[in-house]
């Protein structure tokens, strides 16, 4: 299992941030995770949160092995090829260690307020869709277009190529069973959602039909969820465990409110066990 750990940039200055992803390199996490918001998720009133791609293309510079990205990437926010370039510089300004992700947005609030297109859920998934071809041809393709109903391409060309061929692992934040499921088990490496084991067991069973009907194989999609670890530790060794069990791929361990104490506690007493 991988064990990776979102760094919560919210509420705090650059410097913890950019240590936060330090400690995280050394401890043995296999990525970092931003969130991909532009005003703090959680507390009262005005406060930090820095914007996460480039926070990303900054962390890749102070950081040696960790891998990482963004959960998750809210399409609505930024042009395809904007975000497809971004991408790319990230990936070889870190030698090959972003992990792409992509979800069609939800935070209504947000978008209203810094005046950002909110369009129907229908439409936001059928955007969310369209974008990720857009996005794979211009990771692999030369003169590559598209004429689609939200996204057009006229013989567009970005070099240069990903480090990581043909681009790099595309995760997939997916929990509606109608549409987005069938979309995660059409475009993703790795699909993640929030949730108890039993409803995202029964949800991955869903996603398992859906790719062998889109013809792919669902072993080779991974899966993976967030794990709290402000409860006692042998509650965060079991319910580890238990997400082991159920044959998921990758946990993130959510930064917990108690600091860095916890996390050191979480690294010593539960990833070893995780991480073989």
């Amino acid at each position: 299992m991988r064990v990776g750990v979102d760094l919560a940039q919210q509420r705090m200055p650059w410097t913890e941030l950019a240590a936060r992803a330090r400690f995280a390199d050394e401890a043995g996490f296999d990525g970092i995770w931003l969130f991909d918001h532009f005003q703090p998720m959680y507390g009262s009133g005005p406060g930090e949160c820095f914007e996460a791609w480039t926070s990303l293309a900054a962390l890749a510079g102070v950081t040696a092995r960790v891998r990482l990205g963004v959960l998750i990437t809210g399409n609505t926010y930024r042009p395809p090829p904007l975000l497809a370039s971004e991408v790319i510089t990230i990936d070889h300004a870190s030698g090959g260690r972003v992990d792409f992700s992509l979800g069609a947005a939800w935070f209504e609030k947000e978008h209203r307020e810094l005046g950002i297109e909110f369009p129907p859920t229908g439409e936001r998934i059928a955007r969310l869709d369209e974008a990720l071809q857009v996005l794979k041809l211009l990771f692999t393709t030369d003169g590559a277009s598209l004429d689609g109903r939200h996204y057009q391409l006229r013989d567009a060309t970005l070099h240069p190529r990903p480090v990581q061929q043909p681009y790099p692992p595309i995760w997939i934040g997916a929990s509606g069973e109608k549409l987005m499921l069938p979309l995660a088990a059409r475009h993703a490496d790795v699909w993640h959602c929030y949730g108890g084991v039993a409803d995202l067991t029964r949800k991955r069973r869903l996603l398992d039909e859906h790719a062998e009907r889109a013809g792919r194989d669902p072993s080779t999609i991974a899966s993976a969820t967030n794990l709290s670890i402000s409860e006692p530790i042998d509650e965060v060794h079991r319910a580890a465990n238990e997400w082991q069990e159920a044959g998921w791929d990758y946990l993130i361990a959510s930064w917990p409110g108690e600091g860095q104490a916890k996390v050191d506690e979480f690294v010593t007493q539960v990833m070893p066990e995780l991480v073989r």
